[in-house]
């Protein structure tokens, strides 16, 4: 009889080598955190020596003068101007229209034309008044004759009443009838004068100078001295004027000025603000507007090479003083502290800080009331780093403060764009 007898440290074996214990993934994840540690560690000691190392030599790089731009103060002449937007509107503005009624017998303009006072814009069937004015001078040749006539029996009846030949009555009727035929006569020439002028409003001129529109009406039309639309506007655009408004607080400040000597305007573009033409202010509205508190003035430009055309927006600016020798200096070099604005004045290779009064100041330039003296040069560019009593170093404009302050970079450390070890250019980053 066989008897099976289990082994069970032989099971165990078996068992334990199928699938590995717990254990050893323990000691696996140890092992791996001991050696991320180490190398943290390494890092730590060797990599960041490096980095202070360069910031030291940056550090030290940067105790030396710091580089800026720098300009002088100077006397000049600054103008004063008070900005306004303006609406370009042309000087005169005429809507030709028929002042008799008629056939149109011919347009003689072409749409756009620049047209001189007087030239012939079209014309009207003067047929039916040139048969008025007919009749008006033949009445008045028939009106003469009987003047005539009765100027001639006026003369024997005086000569015959002074004789007492006849009754001095009909002296006296006679003389009154040479007088009617006179009236007549007076009036027939008044008729005349006014066929002539209605003749010739079928004759249709330019009433100005300017460039005419879009024609209204064309040939072979009827048209009627009640229609309203007209033939052509024509418009004067030289000289043309420009209208803008500026704040009541200013209104005294030109009528100062304006009283003195006309003021100069410019014309300038909206984009760009270049000046495209200069003219002169020629109005001052009686009256400032309630609703906006403004005050509407108009200005003169000679327009000769056509810049400007109505309905158009140009940046206005009115000169108004001019600030005869001034302190000036870039505003640039204006800064603005706790105790108001300030400047640094470069002395000896060294900065200090100089409070200063401001009396204007626009985009590139600065009015100085006080606080600096010609020719005191000041700082205009690089105050990162600068303090009261700072050393600087004025570059000529060439380099930038801002690179010439950036510390010299260790050999074999590469930026964007820099040629690596192997002299392959690396791309910036974004590219």
């Amino acid at each position: 009889m066989n008897v099976n007898i289990p082994q069970k440290g032989l099971h165990k074996d078996v068992v334990a080598s199928a699938a590995p214990p717990r254990a050893r993934w323990r000691r696996y994840a140890i092992y791996l955190v001991v050696l991320l540690g180490v190398g943290a560690a390494l890092y730590y000691v060797f990599g960041t020596s490096g980095q202070q190392q360069q910031r030291r030599g940056r550090f030290a790089a940067g105790d030396g003068p710091t580089p800026v731009l720098a300009a002088n103060a100077a006397y000049s002449d600054v103008p004063v101007y008070l900005d306004a937007v303006g609406t370009t509107k042309a000087l005169n503005t005429v809507t030709v229209r028929a002042q008799v009624d008629g056939k149109l017998l011919s347009v003689n303009f072409k749409e756009g034309q620049d047209v001189k006072k007087g030239d012939v814009l079209a014309q009207i069937d003067p047929t039916t008044y040139q048969a008025t004015l007919d009749q008006a001078i033949a009445k008045k040749a028939q009106d003469e004759a009987l003047l005539a006539n009765a100027k001639n029996d006026l003369t024997r009846y005086e000569q015959l009443a002074a004789t007492n030949a006849i009754n001095k009555q009909q002296a006296d009727t006679q003389r009154s009838l040479v007088a009617q035929y006179t009236a007549q006569v007076q009036s027939d020439q008044a008729s005349i004068e006014s066929a002539q002028a209605t003749l010739g409003y079928t004759t249709i001129r330019a009433p100005l100078d300017g460039r005419t529109g879009i024609r209204q009406v064309d040939e072979g039309n009827i048209v009627r001295a009640s229609d309203t639309t007209g033939l052509v506007i024509i418009t004067q655009v030289k000289p043309i004027a420009v209208q803008f408004n500026i704040p009541q607080q200013d209104l005294q400040r030109v009528n100062d000025a304006f009283a003195k000597a006309p003021l100069d305007v410019d014309a300038q573009r909206s984009d760009t603000d270049a000046v495209v033409d200069k003219g002169k202010l020629t109005v001052v509205d009686n009256q400032v507007d309630p609703t906006t508190g403004t005050v509407k003035m108009k200005a003169e430009f000679p327009n000769a090479s056509l810049q400007l055309w109505p309905g158009q927006f140009v940046n206005v600016r009115l000169l108004v003083d001019t600030l005869k020798h001034v302190v000036t200096i870039p505003t640039g070099a204006v800064q603005r502290g706790p105790n108001g604005t300030f400047v640094y004045v470069i002395k000896d290779d060294a900065v200090t800080m100089r409070p200063i009064v401001v009396q204007k100041q626009d985009e590139t330039q600065t009015v100085v009331k006080s606080g600096l003296t010609p020719p005191e040069q000041v700082v205009t560019t690089g105050f990162a780093r600068l303090t009261d009593g700072s050393k600087v170093k004025v570059s000529d404009g060439s380099t930038p403060p801002a690179a010439a302050t950036a510390a010299p970079r260790q050999r074999g450390q590469r930026q964007n764009g820099a040629p690596g070890a192997n002299g392959q250019q690396r791309p910036n980053r974004g590219q």
